[in-house]
């Protein structure tokens, strides 16, 4: 049977997955964690090397899993985590840790970079404000804070692509994550020579972009001796997370959103030009190349969505996360299930989702969360179904304002690990007031990528037609109170601007 190998290179681990390429149906899957780490408050690093011999054992992994069914990988596609900074010497030895997405730690490199650029030139240049989050700022951060290890940098690499670069022995950069570092020209698809002069950065420092549905190299038999991978099949370009989850939801064409639950929480709307937010002086949401050929998207980003569920399971959660490990049952479905009896709007109960910061609709790397209307007679309960309010009241900013930018969503596709709760697909549905709908990609990003691979390989013609044959809906649910939450949306709305002077800022004792 012809499978595709799709690998996902998350926050919290690797995902590796074989798709049959007729239907798209999982045949084997394996996943491999890894740590984070929190050297400062604020900062998030991960070692690539750990990443790598995460990707090495879940590719084996799923390898064996698959191996009795007698199958045959036709190519191989990567998704990844966006953002993160990979610094290469000259012999491509990686030189320090990456500082990943979720790091705030470039706040005072993002003013600088915009005073240096100019606002108005940079949105003109590269479609999107610095943010801490994206990669420039980081790459930035190095060079004042470590101008030893930045001398002897040659080549940046954001995460997945240093993957493939691992797997293939070629440096590229594939163009939907290239789009989130802040140097890509997105209208145009090429580093932006305007940003790398007022920034005095080494163009030599950027690789090659490349599309994300072409083959970039192909399996090296040095990693065919690693994983059992076959050498020389091809390996295709990839995307950005967040592209190859809306490749694998189907959404390819327009009139098509996603609303995407993992570490971060998104709300992703298919767009056929590069369009901009001006609605003020910076976009609040942000304009990337999408994975499919000629077509772009318009993103909003919660910084800590299903992380702040995961805080409440590490933090709060405690019995269920013991439990969890004796006996496999998923600490997040009993979680949920306890949020259940707890009525929507949890009776006056707030949380504010800002766990590592926050980007839409607010751009703050210093905002924080917490729960705000906390009285006797709530309970852990209720502060467990409040931080899903949060969370999707968080999305509802980031979807109000792709609403605004004129684009019609015709269809909202649901996804990641938070969208597998049906109660949280419900509070999600209720708070924006739409029909949400799930499809057969249960492993979206894998899947995506997948699909790139495929129509690298040759196995489709093109990545819509890659997504008709075997992305379908599976499941519908419908908006049931959307009133109550629109009265609660309001309030939640207000939180942050009434606390921002006290707790939108650095602090220190």
């Amino acid at each position: 049977m012809q499978t595709l190998l799709g690998i996902d290179l998350g926050t919290t681990g690797v995902k590796a997955a074989l798709f049959a390429v007729e239907d798209g149906r999982v045949l084997a899957d394996a996943f491999v964690d890894y740590p984070l780490y929190h050297p400062a408050p604020g900062w998030a690093e991960q070692q690539p090397e750990e990443w790598w011999q995460a990707t090495i054992a879940a590719i084996k992994a799923c390898l064996v899993k698959g191996a009795r069914q007698q199958l045959q990988v036709c190519g191989v596609g990567l998704s990844g985590q966006m953002h993160g900074v990979v610094l290469l010497d000259e012999q491509q030895q990686v030189l320090r840790p990456c500082i990943i997405w979720a790091d705030q730690r470039s706040d005072a490199q993002c003013r600088w970079m915009t005073e240096r650029v100019g606002a108005k030139q940079l949105i003109e240049y590269t479609s999107n404000p610095a943010l801490t989050g994206f990669s420039a700022p980081k790459l930035l951060w190095v060079r004042e804070h470590e101008p030893e290890l930045f001398a002897r940098a040659r080549t940046m690499l954001l995460p997945k692509d240093y993957i493939r670069y691992r797997l293939t022995g070629r440096i590229a950069m594939e163009i939907s994550d290239a789009a989130g570092t802040c140097l890509l020209d997105v209208r145009r698809g090429v580093w932006s020579q305007e940003v790398l002069q007022a920034l005095e950065l080494d163009p030599a420092l950027l690789p090659q972009v490349v599309p994300a549905d072409t083959a970039c190299g192909t399996i090296s038999e040095e990693v065919a001796a690693l994983t059992g991978l076959p050498s020389g099949i091809p390996v295709a370009g990839g995307g950005a997370d967040n592209a190859c989850g809306a490749v694998g939801n189907g959404v390819v064409s327009p009139g098509l959103a996603l609303v995407s639950v993992g570490t971060s929480g998104i709300v992703l709307a298919h767009a056929e030009t590069p369009q901009v937010d001006t609605s003020g002086p910076v976009p609040r949401v942000h304009t990337f190349n999408h994975a499919v050929p000629g077509a772009w998207y318009l993103m909003g980003v919660t910084q800590g969505a299903g992380l702040s569920l995961r805080w409440v399971r590490d933090n709060i959660g405690l019995p269920e996360r013991a439990l969890e490990r004796w006996t496999g049952v998923d600490a997040y479905e009993t979680l949920s299930q306890e949020a259940e009896s707890v009525p929507p709007g949890c009776d006056g109960l707030l949380f504010l989702p800002y766990l590592q910061g926050e980007r839409t609709p607010h751009l703050d790397a210093y905002a924080r969360g917490g729960w705000i209307g906390l009285t006797a007679s709530h309970d852990r309960r209720y502060l467990i179904r409040s931080v899903l309010e949060g969370v999707a009241f968080s999305l509802k900013d980031c979807f109000s304002i792709i609403q605004e930018q004129g684009l019609t969503l015709e269809q909202v596709r649901a996804t990641g690990g938070g969208a597998k709760s049906p109660l949280w697909r419900q509070i999600i549905a209720d708070v924006l007031g739409v029909e949400l709908v799930t499809t057969n990609a249960t492993e979206g990003p894998a899947f995506g990528a997948a699909l790139l691979a495929g129509v690298a390989a040759g196995v489709y013609a093109s990545v819509v037609e890659a997504c008709e044959r075997t992305v379908r809906v599976v499941e519908h649910t419908e908006p049931q109170r959307a009133a109550v939450y629109e009265q609660a949306y309001g309030i939640y709305r207000a939180l942050y601007p009434a606390l921002k002077p006290i707790i939108s800022k650095p602090v220190s004792f």
